[in-house]
């Protein structure tokens, strides 16, 4: 079977033509401006490709309960623009084919457990850390469900001492996103995250703040492994190391962990859009 797979993210979407990771057919890139102008740009490679599968894996927050009036339409996201667009809608028109619709984070994480860091467990979760931050959180061999999808990137943790600074979420302030991601560091030194040198105060605030993210998912959900990939930790790969170390000592041997718990994803920046034909995958029987 070809699968066709859409990674909806904050600056870009990337859209693949697969049979897997192994036999990629066809990639194109797009920017992620207005939704007119994304979708439209999407629609368009779409229409050219046969396919007999669609995985849509999106920013969210977004609805995935497909009983909901308002399934497959993003929700109340700080992008500009983007809150109430449908995406499932117009893709769904293309053509006649089963479609996964679900968070960018989920998708990744289902792809690591098919191809990379996740192989062999049914409980795991995978952490982006970029323009925002985001949890694909999988129990029991599917993605969590309840009111909505995991937006773990949104709660509050314990605030490392002696930092004060507000945090650039305009939800909730100084939670993990508004503390830690890209968006965040950019708001707080003006700098990109490339710019910022290995041995800058920020990484300081950031590995504290992510540990107590990776706290909070063992103590909640025990999955047996956390991959943390994201435009982050792609320019600042010596973070995994001091966030393992950081994690370790917050639990304080309450529960044991295995060595490198905390790990780069195996499939690298292609987690995302091989989270795409995960899903698409999964929607085919």
């Amino acid at each position: 079977m070809i699968y066709a797979g859409v990674e909806l993210g904050g600056t870009k979407c990337v859209i693949i033509r697969a049979r897997g990771p192994d036999e990629v057919l066809a990639r194109e890139v797009v920017a992620t401006a207005s939704p007119d102008e994304t979708l439209g740009a999407i629609e368009r490679v779409l229409s050219e490709w046969q396919y007999d599968a669609l995985g849509i894996a999106s920013f969210g927050p977004i609805d995935v309960d497909c009983g909901s009036p308002s399934y497959g339409r993003v929700l109340a996201t700080p992008k500009p623009g983007w809150a109430g667009a449908d995406v499932v809608g117009p893709l769904r028109s293309l053509r006649e084919v089963p479609i996964a619709f679900d968070t960018d984070v989920n998708g990744a994480a289902l792809a690591e457990m098919r191809w990379g860091s996740g192989i062999g467990f049914d409980d795991f979760a995978y952490i982006t850390v970029g323009t925002g931050i985001g949890v694909g959180l999988i129990v029991a061999g599917k993605p969590t469900r309840g009111l909505g999808h995991c937006e773990l990137g949104h709660i509050r943790v314990a605030r490392l001492a002696g930092d004060d600074w507000p945090g650039s979420c305009p939800f909730h302030g100084d939670c993990v996103e508004g503390l830690a991601s890209g968006s965040a560091l950019k708001a707080r030194y003006g700098n990109t995250v490339s710019s910022l040198p290995p041995g800058h105060p920020a990484w300081d605030e950031v590995v504290w703040t992510l540990a107590q993210l990776c706290h909070a998912i063992v103590c909640a959900a025990a999955p047996y492994r956390i991959a943390m990939g994201g435009g982050v930790l792609d320019h600042q790969p010596h973070l995994l190391a001091p966030i393992n170390a950081r994690l370790i000592e917050s639990l304080n041997a309450f529960i044991r962990l295995p060595d490198n718990y905390v790990c780069a994803p195996a499939l690298g920046s292609n987690a995302g859009p091989l989270g795409a034909i995960a899903l698409a995958m999964r929607a085919t029987p």
